[in-house]
């Protein structure tokens, strides 16, 4: 037995291995802080996460929708990637002043702008309340039943709370529904930015060196929190000031050699580490394939376009951005998993794991059980995926079908006008107006992009599983999609901007002739059909796999009591630490940790379009004007690598080493270590970092905007 339990434990690779994990931070005293001493670090656990007191969880915050940021000074600047603030930036460019391409910086607080709809939220304070959201699930609900009351629950509690604390508060599950934690926040609607380099420095590399080590581009951009005059939210004025935080990171000179402590601290967005090995079957052998490959098609469609002229390269440098990113991190994800032997070591764990319990016949039925389930649930959610797949990577791929498709609840609630019912057709209406005409939309860019998708969407999906109407169109057009295409671009008002002009101002009197837009007819159809088939099966399957994922999640924690289990991530603030590290991807190929300016202009020679940089960091250059911001060696570094455990989500978060000082900012993860989200190989998966010290370079020597450092807290 002892013999079992050994080999047992060697296979547990899954319940954390060092490195791995995305810790919760008011959990760290507890759980992590012995190990991360024994790692270098010197601070405390209070340090890091505190309600009474200042913490560096005061200076981390979710910037925007999806990305993390972190406060640099006391006058609150904060630094996060250029590509976090990239679509700011981009709403903020013209044609004659294109801050994407030149960069911007602001030399004063006067020339800080504005970013509209741009927010910025920090945690105050997280609570369990586990007890409270589960206390009237019972042992017999049905999957819906217990999901249906948890969701009353948290609606109850968070709107309890929030009249209680007097801010915005969220409830999040973890350990897929075992425990529930309350997150109470502050959001900051005034944000100002206050630099960005230009592209060709913030996004060096570019689709050549997204997901890709070795790395030369200095991916960040700095904004500017504002506060009323008592410093809390408000919405933008002119008399706002600059927030003062309870907490700023000093920056730390000095850098960082291979083997030294390092700590992530953000908000991750989501992870899949205990998937069993059915789901990660489905995920390498389907999923990911079919969403790499319809995502390479709109890709090579756009980049084309794009390098046609600037004014469609503004349009759809944001969108190319957003579908490019996780086209590659789906493909990197899928040959890690394959390079990993993922779906065997999954079912080698599954089995050990039965092992394990087999001394007790109980457990043994349960878990052979729940295995065989996972495996029968899994078979019948396949093609359902697939299908999934298919309507929202490549019908709703054609930007046509997706905007078309936001006007149906302004027709619905006109009809609700119409016949004299309560409506709400003037606020829907108004949603709807910036949409036309359509600001980031090539009319011509988008009908290539059609003919591509439906072309793929014939040959994928059978006949008798086609949105019937689309299917009737295809047969009018004898299968020719080109055709078809032609035909609902040449005729729709809609995606006409010339046409779309027109609509605001006799939108009510003509909105039956709109509703008969051959576009709007075939988008509607195309969701509605989805609606009402493939999404409530797809729900009612994600239900069970959710429900089987919980009792295994809990029955791994209950049985491997030796192991400590983070929760998967989910867009909440966590802690990641591990050491400054090098790695081998494949044979004959030794990576160095950090990479230095001279890599950049040996890349810019080989006058690849992607490694263009203008004539004065070239300059800079050739005259070693690199200040104080050089390592030990006189080297001026660009970016560094981790084993630190990120995902989506961490993009922007300090990186910080054992005094709690900040060297770098997180913005990606080597291409080979992208399946990190489904299975973590300390090996060689590997974050990305922006040496600090590059950043200062380029706001005081290369931007000029030296003035920015007198605000900072700097460490030599």
């Amino acid at each position: 037995m002892k013999s079992k339990i050994i080999i047992f434990l060697t296979v547990l690779s899954l319940a954390g291995k060092a490195d791995e994990g995305m810790w919760m931070p008011q959990l760290i005293a507890a759980m992590n802080i012995s190990d991360m001493k024994k790692n270098g670090f010197k601070l405390s656990a209070e340090q890091i996460y505190s309600i009474n007191k200042a913490s560096m969880k005061d200076a981390v915050a979710i910037f925007g929708g999806g990305c993390t940021a972190e406060v640099i000074s006391d006058k609150g600047l904060i630094l996060t990637n250029h590509h976090c603030g990239f679509s700011s930036i981009a709403a903020l460019s013209s044609v004659a002043n294109d801050y994407l391409k030149n960069g911007y910086w602001a030399m004063n607080a006067k020339e800080e702008l504005y970013s509209k709809d741009l927010t910025v939220t920090f945690i105050k304070r997280i609570e369990d309340v586990t007890s409270k959201i589960l206390q009237n699930v019972k042992v017999g609900f049905s999957e819906i039943q217990r999901d249906s009351a948890i969701q009353s629950n948290i609606k109850l509690l968070e709107k309890k709370t929030k009249e209680e604390y007097k801010y915005d508060t969220f409830i999040r599950g973890f350990y897929y529904g075992n425990e529930y934690y309350l997150f109470v926040t502050e959001t900051f609607r005034d944000v100002r930015l206050v630099g960005a380099p230009p592209e060709s420095i913030g996004k060096f590399g570019d689709e050549t060196d997204n997901w890709v080590w070795p790395r030369h581009n200095a991916d960040f951009s700095m904004f500017r929190i504002y506060a009323n005059k008592e410093n809390k939210p408000a919405e933008y004025n002119s008399e706002n000031i600059p927030y003062k935080p309870a907490y700023s990171f000093p920056i730390s000179l000095k850098g960082y050699e291979k083997g030294d402590f390092t700590m992530v601290y953000g908000f991750p967005g989501r992870t899949q580490e205990y998937l069993s090995s059915n789901a990660v079957e489905l995920l390498q052998n389907q999923q990911d394939p079919i969403r790499v490959e319809l995502r390479e098609k709109r890709l090579a469609i756009m980049a084309t376009d794009m390098k046609k002229n600037d004014t469609i390269r503004l349009m759809y440098a944001n969108k190319y951005a957003g579908v490019a990113n996780y086209y590659k991190k789906w493909n990197g994800e899928m040959q890690g998993l394959k390079k990993s032997n993922a779906v065997q070591t999954k079912k080698d764990f599954e089995k050990k794991f039965l092992s394990q319990v087999s001394s007790e016949p109980a457990k043994k039925e349960k878990f052979t059980n729940l295995f065989n389930q996972f495996t029968k649930t899994y078979e019948e959610y396949a093609p359902l995926s697939k299908q999934y797949d298919y309507f929202t990577e490549c019908l709703l791929g054609i930007d046509a079908i997706r905007l078309a498709n936001s006007f149906v609840p302004v027709f619905t609630e006109l009809k609700k006008k119409q016949e004299g019912k309560e409506n709400k057709f003037e606020a829907k209406f108004k949603e709807v107006k910036p949409i036309l005409p359509f600001k980031n939309f090539n009319k011509e860019t988008d009908r290539k992009i059609c003919v591509a998708m439906l072309d793929m969407f014939s040959k994928n999906i059978d006949k008798s599983l086609r949105v019937p109407y689309l299917d009737s169109l295809l047969t009018v057009y004898n299968g020719n999609t080109k055709a078809l295409t032609d035909f609902l671009y040449n005729n729709s008002g809609f995606i006409d901007n010339k046409k779309a002009e027109l609509m605001f101002s006799d939108f009510e009197k003509n909105a039956q002739l709109y509703e008969r837009d051959p576009v709007y007819l075939l988008a509607t159809a195309i969701v509605k059909h989805y609606q009402k088939t493939v999404i409530p099966q797809i729900n009612y399957y994600e239900l069970q796999i959710a429900e089987l994922q919980k009792e295994y999640m809990k029955g791994l924690r209950e049985n491997i009591k030796d192991k400590k289990f983070y929760p998967d991530a989910n867009g909440t603030l966590r802690v990641a630490y591990g050491k400054v590290a090098d790695y081998k991807p494949r044979d004959g190929v030794d990576y160095l940790h950090f990479t230095t300016i001279d890599g950049l202009v040996d890349k810019n020679k080989t006058g690849i379009e992607d490694y263009y940089v203008k004539p004065r960091l070239l300059e800079l250059y050739e005259k070693k004007d690199f200040g104080n911001y050089v390592d030990k060696n006189g080297k001026l570094r660009i970016a560094f690598t981790g084993s630190n455990h990120t995902t989506g989500g961490n993009s922007g978060s300090p990186v910080i080493n054992a005094k709690g000082q900040l060297i770098g900012t997180n913005f990606d993860r080597n291409w080979e270590g992208t399946m990190s989200d489904i299975m973590y190989n300390g090996s060689f998966c590997r974050n990305i970092v922006l040496d600090v010290r590059f950043t200062l370079w380029v706001v005081d020597k290369y931007a000029g905007a030296g003035y920015l450092l007198n605000e900072m807290k700097l460490i030599k």
